[in-house]
């Protein structure tokens, strides 16, 4: 907006407002900070200043104002780096006296800053203030409002109501601005104090009247937060918001759209993109209105535009929709009243229109509006992606652009992916995935991948990720023996060329989680086609305790199940072993998974054939990730941060919708937050036999007994003297306070055709002797925290918690007293129902060795995390098992 006119202001020395607001952020004479400097003294400074203030008060000398400001710049920059010069306030009020538009700039920055949180220094400021907004300057009085409304304080809202009615009728625009919004700072203060001097009646009839298109503006944003906010308990209000949305006030607004500001325009829009219109004529009159903002330089009014053209034709399918021929006015003389004779738009289709602007400000802008606009590209390339098929060259990668804007050219390629423009896609694409920058190659064959699903040449597809897996670099193996086996599941029929290429990768050279689960699914649905299936599936079962990724391992139990139902003989050694392994595994769903195959087995081969292995039909759809209505309410919120995030604003603003706590690692910043309602579990649900499915078969018989079909299983354990060894091992992380039970004979023949007897093995050694705990252990916070941050981990598991451990743990101090029986301390804990955090240690009785704990307990999952660092590595099994026992007789397994 213009300033003020010249024949207003005063006669006195100013500068432009750019020139004032950089010298008011003390960034005038120093460039250093004053506090590094060890001889500061900030006391002595400040006196020396207020001095100073003081004796330019009452002075009129020539070159007052000049000194002024150099002091008060000085006091600005010492409050912009937290010197308190709070003391000085009386002085600078005082000087504030003049005619200088810089000079009081500066003090009003300084008197907001100080007098919004201490009523006492407000009541001083009002006078000042109340005198400037009489001055003869407007520049004066509409600074004088802006900062009498910035005070915000509760007890001094009288004071405003006068100043914010004189400014309502100045004959200044700029002081009318400032108005229009210092109602709405009254409104959050005093939203009673506001309704009762009728300020809301007034912003309207300057809205629909005011000839400065600023001061519309600003009154159209303010009253639209305050009856938004009203209509929740006044119905009065609701019928003033809905006259916002009428047709003589959308018209007048539009017809005036030309004269407002960017930031103007975007509000306007957004208003009229709510607005219902009565027919087909109006929304073209409207649209042929607003034609030429979408060639407007910024994006935000762009991308307003582009909405409200979506917003007006949402219901009209045959203008909205692709198709040809569709017609996005209706042919014939304009009639409305809009005010726009020289433009009048050819017939093209609602998407067709607006895609060319959108595209414009992609290649325009920086990369953050380019990430912004494609984000918006991309939910109307995924409603209507015909449109923009000839458009892919446009999302080609440049060499130069952020990963996150190459990541959603990524994904705006596979939408558009067709018949006619696969094979240079898909050329393209390729290209990328021979990059250095690692993550854009991983993401590249990923797209790759998601074309082919789309059925799309997928002759020539499945050839290039065939190549994929002959390049020898680990991370393209890694993503391409994901993708092959997505795509084997859909085409099947392809199966015969991938294998013959997967079946020479050796899985040594497969270390990612995804990809060896992958490259296992294969071994084990393609068996009989891989000569060396069975003996590359008993090296993995083998080396069981190598894999840390339970997704692998359940894969694993899985692929060597299937391969010994089609290959016997040369699957039953690592069948046995993969059993074994999996029945001793910590983790519950692979533990569970060995034991439902092993009475799979048990029970009938022929059912074991039908459960673990059916007939299968090829996958037609992949599951997606949004639901249709998640991506219309997405929709619905075109032009907001929801599309750019890819979620609704709920997700993202609602506290029940965000992330699940989240600890600090260092003690002290326990910072756990309530999960949402319907994940909270109630102890009743938790069933009494949740324990019994951690504890291995054996107990399960002395505890149980026969079963009803009148035989008893036992665990069986695998027949060799090392995975024996690593199976008691891992027995001991399952059973927390039990010791291993005597190796019975094998069970039956079944465990014999396995290999799954129990050897005969020599008399145990001695056992250790017990780990005795200091009873009186110290250890500081500093101590522990340092310990913590220097010892590795030395165990990492997860348990379950029984109900009566959840009853039990309504509140932390039941189970630190319950630990503190057992010699174990806690030194730090946090949180409250459903969500607890402990820090545990203990120290031994003969020497000074220490053991640190960390117990996350979530009761309503009935889930436990717990993780042991220790000094004495060697001791640290002794600890465990220790450890595992308090907690086993509180009632957790």
């Amino acid at each position: 907006m213009a300033p003020p006119d010249q024949s207003h202001r005063s006669p006195s020395p100013s500068q432009p407002s750019g020139t004032a607001r950089a010298e008011s952020n003390g960034t005038g004479n120093s460039n250093s900070n004053p506090k590094s400097n060890p001889n500061f003294d900030s006391k002595g400074e400040v006196s020396d200043l207020k001095m100073q203030l003081r004796q330019l008060a009452g002075s009129r000398a020539q070159g007052t104002d000049d000194s002024k400001r150099e002091l008060f710049k000085k006091v600005i920059s010492y409050m912009t780096i937290g010197i308190d010069v709070s003391s000085v306030f009386s002085e600078m009020v005082m000087c504030s006296a003049t005619s200088d538009i810089v000079l009081k700039k500066m003090c009003y920055l300084y008197v907001g800053n100080y007098a919004r949180y201490n009523p006492d220094l407000s009541l001083l400021t009002i006078n000042f203030l109340q005198r400037d907004c009489k001055d003869e300057d407007p520049m004066i009085r509409g600074l004088a409002l802006r900062s009498l409304c910035t005070l915000r304080v509760a007890n001094l809202v009288e004071y405003l109501v006068g100043p914010l009615g004189s400014g309502l009728k100045d004959g200044n625009s700029y002081v009318r601005m400032v108005a229009a919004v210092g109602v709405l700072k009254l409104y959050h203060i005093s939203s009673s104090t506001c309704m009762d001097a009728d300020f809301p009646v007034t912003l309207k009839h300057l809205m629909l009247n005011d000839p400065d298109a600023q001061v519309v503006a600003n009154c159209l944003c303010a009253l639209q937060e305050i009856w938004s906010l009203e209509a929740t308990t006044s119905d009065e209000a609701s019928r003033e918001r809905e006259v916002l949305l009428s047709k003589p006030v959308i018209y007048y607004l539009l017809n005036r759209i030309k004269e407002f500001s960017e930031w103007a325009q975007c509000i306007v829009l957004e208003l009229v993109s709510k607005y219902v219109p009565t027919d087909s004529n109006e929304i073209f009159d409207i649209m042929n209105l607003l034609e030429d903002r979408l060639q407007h330089a910024n994006g935000a009014v762009v991308l307003a535009t582009v909405k409200v053209f979506l917003q007006l034709t949402l219901s009209m399918t045959d203008t909205h929709q692709q198709g040809p021929g569709k017609l996005f006015i209706v042919q014939g003389q304009h009639q409305g009243p809009l005010q726009d004779p020289q433009h009048y738009l050819h017939p093209v289709q609602v998407y067709e229109r607006i895609k060319a602007p959108l595209l414009t400000q992609v290649s325009s802008g920086s990369p953050e509006q380019s990430y912004a606009v494609l984000s918006h590209l991309h939910l109307l390339v995924m409603r209507a992606p015909i449109l923009f098929s000839t458009d892919y060259k446009h999302f080609y990668c440049q060499y130069n652009e952020p990963f996150y804007v190459k990541k959603l050219k990524l994904e705006m390629l596979t939408a558009v992916a067709n018949e006619s423009n696969t094979y240079e896609i898909v050329t393209e694409l390729c290209e990328y995935a021979a990059n250095v920058d690692i993550p854009m190659a991983r993401e590249s064959i990923r797209a790759v991948g998601k074309i082919a699903l789309q059925q799309y040449d997928v002759n020539a597809i499945v050839d290039r990720l065939l190549q994929f897996l002959e390049m020898e670099k680990d991370y393209v193996t890694a993503e391409t023996l994901v993708l092959v086996k997505d795509l084997l599941r859909k085409y099947p029929q392809w199966s015969h060329d991938c294998i013959a290429v997967v079946g020479n990768i050796s899985s040594k050279n497969v270390q990612e989680p995804k990809a060896k689960a992958a490259l296992i699914w294969m071994l084990g649905e393609y068996a009989q086609d891989m000569q060396d299936a069975p003996y590359v599936l008993e090296s993995l079962a083998e080396n069981w305790d190598d894999e840390h990724s339970a997704e692998v391992r359940l894969h694993l139990l899985t692929a060597v199940l299937k391969c010994f139902l089609r290959r016997p003989p040369e699957t039953q050694k690592a069948l046995g072993a993969a059993l074994a392994a999996g029945l001793s595994d910590f983790h519950q769903d692979v533990h569970d998974r060995a034991l439902f195959y092993y009475r799979l087995l048990q029970y009938k081969v022929s059912v074991a054939e039908r459960v673990a292995n059916p007939p299968k039909q090829a996958v037609s759809v992949f599951a997606d990730t949004q639901s249709s209505e998640i991506k219309d309410r997405i929709f619905d919120e075109f032009n907001s941060l929801a599309v750019v995030y890819q979620k609704p604003s709920y997700m993202f603003t609602d506290k029940e919708h965000r992330g699940p706590f989240a600890f600090s690692e260092e003690l002290g910043n326990l910072s756990i937050g309530a999960e949402s309602a319907e994940n909270i579990v109630s102890a009743q649900r938790v069933e009494a036999n949740d324990q019994d499915l951690l504890l291995s078969t054996s107990e399960k018989e002395e505890s149980r007994g026969p079963s009803n079909n009148g035989s008893a299983y036992s665990a069986p354990s695998y027949d060799s003297s090392a995975p024996l060894v690593a199976s008691h091992a891992q027995s001991e992380l399952v059973s927390l306070d039990q010791t291993l039970p005597q190796a019975p004979q094998a069970s039956s023949a079944f465990d014999d055709l396995l290999g799954l007897g129990f050897a005969v093995t020599p008399a145990p050694a001695a056992s250790p002797p017990p780990l005795r705990l200091n009873a009186k252990a110290v250890l500081d916070p500093n101590t522990f925290q340092q310990k913590w941050r220097q010892l590795p981990v030395s165990t990492s598991q997860e348990g379950s918690i029984t109900p009566q451990g959840v009853a039990a743990l309504t509140t932390p101090q039941a189970l630190l007293r319950h630990m503190q029986g057992h010699f174990i301390h806690c030194i730090a804990s946090g949180g409250q129902a459903p969500n607890f955090k402990f820090f545990f240690f203990a120290q031994k009785a003969e020497e000074s060795s220490t053991f640190l704990v960390e117990c996350i307990i979530n009761s309503s999952s009935c889930k436990a995390q717990i993780k042991i660092k220790a000094d004495d590595q060697g001791s640290s099994h002794a600890f465990v098992a220790l450890f595992q026992s308090a907690l086993s007789s509180f009632g957790m397994s």
